[in-house]
This record gives C-alpha cells, sequence and structure tokens, in this order.
C-alpha cells in the first residue's frame, strides 16, 4: 500500500471541545440535479451530508451516490499527500513526498519540455470531476493558457447538441424544468430521468399524477421507460429519421400554429420540403418504429398542450446526433407549444447563468497558433496516430478519468504507459488513470473547499461552503493552480485571488438575472433561482424572443451560412463547436456510422449496436471504486435479448465478452426484453482495474465525432458478444 495511506486512528481529527456546526453545500458532481446540501461538522469533523430541505427543486433530496458524502471524504483509500511514482507506470507504486519536491519536479520538467519541445509540447486534460464555476471544468485554463501549452478541446458531452440548440434556438435556457408541473404531454427523448435526474422525474412524476401523459423514446427499456405511459423504440442512432417523420406529419396533416409559425420563425418552406422524403413509412424501416406509432405521437403532441420536450445528452451520441437535435428543437416551434406555461423545449437551462468566462478562462493569453487537440483523440494523440509537431511529452490530468470515461481506452493505455510521457494527475484516489501518473497531487473534495454551483439541468446558484480543514495536505483545485502560477513566477491577479473573491470577481452581478441577489442571499440560505420568472409564469418564448441572429426559431439556421452571429463570444462558441466544418443549415437524417443497416459489412463480425447509459449507481465513474457502490450498482453487465443470448449459447449471469476491433471488456450477461434483438446495453463509469477480465464499457468505443460539436459517438458502435474464456 502507498505511503500516503494512514490507518483510521491517524486520519481521527483531533477536536479541543466538541462542538456541531452547518454549513451550506452544493454536489460537486457532473450532474443536472446540483443538490443543494447541508454540511453537519462536529469537532472539525464531517459527520452528516444531507439534501437542504429548503430547496425548492432538490427539497432535501439526495441520490444514491451522495447518500453517505460524508464518509466518502474518509475513504481509507483517499491519496491524502502528493505522491512520487517508484515502480512501473500503472503498477499503482508510490511515495510519498513534500508539496515542494511535487512542485520543484512539475517546474523542472515542464521546463525542460518546453526548452526542447515548446510549451505545447504539455497537455493538460480535464473535465467536469467537478462542476464548480471554481474548482470544475476551466479551474486550469487560465494557466495553461498563460503557459502558452495546447489547448484541450474538451467536447465529452453535450457540445453536439448545444451546437444543435444555438443554431434553432440561441442560447436560451428554455422552460423552467420545474413548470413541467404544468405539462399535460412530456417526451423524455433519450434521458432516463430516474437515474440521472431523479428530482426532475419527481416533478414528471407528479405531473403524470395529475394527468399528463408520459413518453420515452429510448433504444432500451429503462427504470425511466418502465414507469411512462407509452415506450418508443427505435433502433440506435435513427432518432433523426423519427423526427423528421414527426416533422413530415405535423407538416402534411396541417397539424401546425400557423400563427405562431409566420410571426416567429424562419425556413418553414426549406424545411417542408426537406422532410416530404420522410414519410412515416420510410421512417418505419430505418427506426423499427411503426408508422402508426410516429404518427400517433405527432397527433398527441400537437392536440395535447402543453406539450414540451427533454432533451437527453444520449440522443447527440451517434454520427448524426447534431442533425437530430436541430430536427427535435423544431418541433414546439411547429405545434405553438412554446405559447404555454409548460410547453417548449428543456436542453441545459446553463445558457442564462450570467458568467464572466473570460475572466475564468482568460482566452487573450492563448497565442495565435496555438494548436487544439480534442479531448476524445486523447489515445491517438498519446500514440502518435495524430501527427502531432511537437508530440505531447507531458500531461495534467484533473478532474476527469479518461482511462473510464474516453473512447478507445486501450489506445489510451498504450500511450499512457510511454516512459517519455511525463504525467501528473490531480486526484482524489489512485484511478486507472493517475495509476500512470509520475507526480500524483492530492485534491480536496467538496468539503473541504469553497465553490459556487451553477446547474445544467436548472435555475438555481447553489452556494457551497467549506465545512472543514482538507485532509492530510490535500489542495483544492484553484489552490493547485495558485501554487503552479506561483512556482512558474506568474503574478498577474489571477492567480492571487482566494476562492471567495473568485466568486465576486467571475459572476456577472449587474445581469438583470442577478437583481436582488448578492453574496448575502447565498450566505444567509445557501441558493438562489435567477430572476429569470417563476415555474408558474415562465414562458419565455411566447412572443418569440429567440436570442438568435433572427431573433426568431431558425428552421434554417442563418448562423450555418452567413456567420452573423449576435456577439463576437457567441461567434466564437459557434465557430468552436462547428470545428470549422461545414453544417448543412437545414434539418436532415444523418446514419450512423456502425449500424448493419449502413455499414453491413462490419456487421458480419460485429452485429450488434451496443449503447452505454450511465449506471444507476455511479457518477461516471466516481463511487466505482467503492465496494458499497458497486454492490448497489452490481458488477459490470451487459443487457442482452434472449434471441441473441440463446444464438451464443449464453445463459443468464454467464460471463462474456464483449469485444470490436477497439477492444473488450468482460461483463455478466442479464438476459431480458428490456432490449430488443440486435442491441446490447452495458452502462459506463466500471473502473477496468476492478472488472473481472478487466476492461470497461469504452474500450469499444470509437473516437469518431458527431457531424456537429465533436461531441463523441458512444451509442454509435458494432461489438459482438461471446462466452468468456
Amino acid at each position: 500500500m502507498p505511503s500516503s495511506h494512514k490507518t483510521s486512528e491517524e486520519r481521527t481529527v483531533a477536536t479541543m471541545k466538541p462542538s456541531e456546526q452547518t454549513f451550506f453545500g452544493g454536489c460537486p458532481h457532473d450532474c443536472p440535479d446540483t443538490c443543494a446540501m447541508i454540511y453537519k461538522v462536529r469537532g472539525g469533523r464531517l459527520v452528516e451530508v444531507r439534501g437542504n430541505p429548503e430547496h425548492p427543486l432538490t427539497r432535501g433530496g439526495l441520490c444514491v451516490k451522495l447518500k453517505d458524502y460524508h464518509d466518502h471524504h474518509y475513504n481509507a483509500d483517499r491519496v491524502l499527500y502528493p505522491l512520487k511514482r517508484n515502480g512501473p507506470k500503472g503498477s499503482r507504486q508510490y511515495v510519498r513526498i513534500t508539496w515542494d519536491e511535487a512542485l520543484s519536479t512539475i517546474k523542472r520538467r515542464w521546463t525542460e519540455i518546453m526548452d526542447e519541445y515548446g510549451a505545447e509540447a504539455i497537455l493538460p486534460y480535464n473535465y467536469l470531476g467537478n462542476e464548480g464555476l471554481l474548482q470544475g471544468l476551466n479551474v486550469g485554463d487560465a494557466f495553461f493558457n498563460r503557459l502558452g501549452a495546447t489547448v484541450c478541446e474538451k467536447t465529452f458531452c453535450a457540445s453536439g447538441s448545444s451546437t444543435a440548440w444555438l443554431l434553432t434556438v440561441g442560447p436560451t435556457g428554455g422552460i423552467d424544468p420545474e413548470s413541467f408541473i404544468h405539462s399535460k404531454y412530456i417526451v423524455l427523448w433519450a434521458c432516463n430521468s430516474a437515474s440521472t435526474n431523479l428530482h426532475h422525474w419527481r416533478i414528471i412524476k407528479e405531473a403524470q399524477k395529475r394527468g399528463a401523459k408520459i413518453i420515452v423514446i429510448d433504444a432500451f427499456r429503462s427504470r425511466t421507460a418502465k414507469a411512462a405511459d407509452w415506450h418508443i423504440v427505435p433502433r440506435p442512432g435513427t432518432d433523426g429519421a423519427l423526427a423528421m417523420a414527426l416533422i413530415n406529419i405535423l407538416i402534411n396533416d396541417d397539424l401546425l400554429d400557423h400563427d405562431y409559425i409566420e410571426k416567429y420563425t424562419v425556413g418553414f418552406d426549406e424545411l417542408k420540403a426537406r422532410v416530404q422524403e420522410f414519410a412515416p413509412e420510410y421512417a418505419e424501416n430505418i427506426t423499427g418504429v411503426a408508422a402508426d406509432d410516429i404518427r400517433k405521437l405527432a397527433r398527441e403532441f400537437y392536440h395535447t398542450q402543453p406539450s414540451v420536450i427533454r432533451l437527453g445528452v444520449a440522443l447527440e451520441r451517434s454520427a448524426g446526433g447534431g442533425q437530430t437535435i436541430r430536427a427535435v428543437c423544431c418541433i414546439p416551434a411547429l405545434t405553438g407549444s412554446w405559447r404555454h406555461v409548460g410547453g417548449g423545449l428543456l436542453q441545459m437551462p446553463v445558457w442564462e447563468f450570467p458568467v464572466h468566462w473570460d475572466r475564468v478562462c482568460r482566452p487573450e493569453w492563448i497565442k495565435p497558433g496555438t494548436r487544439v487537440v480534442n479531448s476524445l483523440q486523447l489515445g491517438a494523440a498519446l500514440t502518435g496516430e495524430i501527427n502531432l509537431d511537437p508530440p505531447i511529452m507531458s500531461l495534467m490530468v484533473y478532474n476527469a478519468n479518461p482511462m473510464s470515461q474516453a473512447p478507445e481506452t486501450d489506445t489510451i493505455a498504450r500511450g499512457l504507459a510511454r516512459e517519455d510521457l511525463f504525467t501528473v494527475a490531480a486526484e482524489h484516489f489512485i484511478t486507472d488513470t493517475a495509476s500512470y501518473a509520475d507526480i500524483i497531487l492530492p485534491a480536496t473534495m467538496a468539503g473541504e473547499h469553497d465553490d459556487m454551483m451553477f446547474s445544467w439541468g436548472h435555475f438555481y446558484w447553489t452556494l457551497n461552503q467549506k465545512a472543514i480543514e482538507p485532509q492530510g495536505e490535500c489542495a483544492s483545485n484553484t489552490e493547485i493552480f495558485r501554487r503552479l502560477a506561483k512556482t512558474f513566477g506568474f503574478n498577474d491577479p489571477q492567480f492571487t485571488r482566494t476562492d471567495r473573491e473568485m466568486i465576486q470577481h467571475y459572476i456577472d452581478w449587474d445581469t438583470p438575472q442577478m437583481q436582488g441577489i448578492t453574496m448575502e442571499t447565498f450566505l444567509s440560505r445557501g441558493y438562489a433561482h435567477l430572476n429569470n420568472g417563476t415555474p408558474d409564469d415562465r414562458c419565455p418564448h411566447k412572443d418569440g424572443n429567440f436570442p438568435t441572429p433572427s431573433g426568431k426559431c431558425e428552421f434554417v439556421a442563418s448562423g450555418a451560412v452567413k456567420g452573423n452571429f449576435v456577439a463576437p463570444p457567441l461567434r466564437q462558441m459557434y465557430e468552436a463547436m462547428q470545428g470549422g466544418e461545414p453544417i448543412d443549415p437545414v434539418p436532415g437524417y444523418v446514419p450512423p456510422k456502425e449500424n448493419p443497416q449502413t455499414n453491413p459489412q462490419l456487421a458480419q463480425r460485429f452485429p450488434l449496436n451496443i449503447v452505454s447509459p450511465k449506471s444507476h449507481g455511479f457518477l461516471n465513474s466516481c463511487y466505482a471504486n467503492e465496494a458499497k457502490k458497486i454492490k448497489g450498482q452490481g458488477e459490470q453487465f451487459v443487457l442482452i435479448s434472449p434471441a441473441d443470448a440463446t444464438a451464443r449459447g449464453i445463459r443468464e449471469g454467464a460471463w462474456v465478452k464483449v469485444f470490436n476491433d477497439r477492444g473488450g471488456f468482460h461483463a455478466q450477461a442479464r438476459v431480458t426484453d428490456d432490449v430488443k434483438a440486435g442491441v446490447v446495453v452495458a452502462t459506463l463509469g466500471y473502473w477496468r482495474s476492478k472488472n473481472r477480465g478487466g476492461g470497461s464499457v469504452n474500450c469499444v468505443s470509437s473516437k469518431a465525432f458527431v457531424n456537429m460539436g465533436h461531441a463523441p459517438t458512444y451509442c454509435d458502435n458494432l461489438v459482438e458478444v461471446a462466452l468468456a474464456d
């Protein structure tokens, strides 16, 4: 065991006098719920974390991941001190060192690399292992921009969806998720709310009790689908054809709000012409959804108002995902659903949170011509599959575990194993990724630092207060980068502000959304709803007012044609998400890349589509190293239909190997009617080091991009399943 680990007696926090305090908390995880929490501290030790019962949306509830979050802070396997590798990469052999030695080693190695190769030989790699404004996605951007490192393009989640959303309706938050209580017809499209959006699911269930009809469109029977009134099951990656067929019926059967279309949309004639080829019978052949069911869905959505669509992240995760979401985003404008409270669309309310992102990231420090490497291409970048000059000679990983979450993880493992690659990781545990690091820096957990949490699932800011002192010598992400900046002699105020000063500096307090909200608001109750309407009256596009170049819902995307965006920051956002690739301005259907219909030659060897949703018991790869959470979630499993299981001699509970040319993983077979023949499902998040036979689901995932936003094609992969040796 690494020398950094302490016994439980050594870990006990010394107290002079027992006392009890409470602090406000915000869940740090990459989840739309962003739960408001209460930390209870006794004698300097975090003894309880519970939901804040005063929060109008989360109402004191926490998901199964967070039920024992206080204990998580004291996990016996946690990294508490800086570590230096003293064994082979991947062996988890480390010795404790001081912070001074860790920082001086990083300074020396990076200086040597920059002298020989240039700063672009250094690649920062991070994502939403923490979702906070301070500690999260952009915490290291300013430092690495100042250093001159390669820019990492972060497109794990919703970049294709966001590109399509912005091109169609602009940076609007859509309807308030709490407004779903007023909805009468709710479509959850590729969204397993019961497992990944628990508090919104409560509102949806309440609406169902009041008479709303719940429709789930998903490629397998999830927990959410089982509780819905109607489950529609398209073949993986064919949702775009379904959406285009729905529009075909709405237009050709005159299920339209003509007044809304005339006043508040552009491009109707072009859209009408495009959808004519997508008759319901044609879409049935592609999707497997009966033509009569497509007609029924279109008619009910039009006639049952308020009708609303909740877009799931999974909807983007096939080759044509961007165009799919463009098509779906047109539907509420065609039917006039936006006229009603509880009608329209919900994607990510994050667009309305007022943040000075330029102050957070300092993009002006990026030198002209600095190269960009996409996070989904990590394996190819490290192994030379992508020809980079200079090559990547150092990697710093924080808020991320690509050995679980990124595609083609076998290739990543080969890249991380390079002896000439100097790797730094800031982590809570020695993850599968961190096990290859030369230096590991101990990072704080949420109860040990300050932060402000925005949300991609609701309109509440949530304050996270530091409740206890960090365990051991752990440091917050902001503090880690303050120390690195000092080590490199960067003295800009960017790197000297305290966390509380960062909150004040980063939030745009002068916007209408923050009217009446001050820091005292958060210190007194822990949260605040943006000043953008209440759930009972928010109807953002009743009279159009879309934040697009035209001010209307754009069936023909002017942004894709002219580039005449609202403002320079938004223009940069569009251009970055498009990746410089041409975008068809009219919605359409782009077939999946790996599909028995579109790629029959590949399907001869790998005939099964695999879908890899998030696990119910893990949060991405968080908690997948804890025995109690693994017990609740179960070992890595694969759902397989009775027909496919019988054809392969597979029985319930048998260990199988799921594989393709990119790699494979072992899983326990669950033979079930929850999936149709030709489709298998394996949830992600498992650590390959803790999985029987090694590997995890992203061993088989392709690094290919979606057609917009460089999004990942996690649900556009073919595999075979066979009994394990």
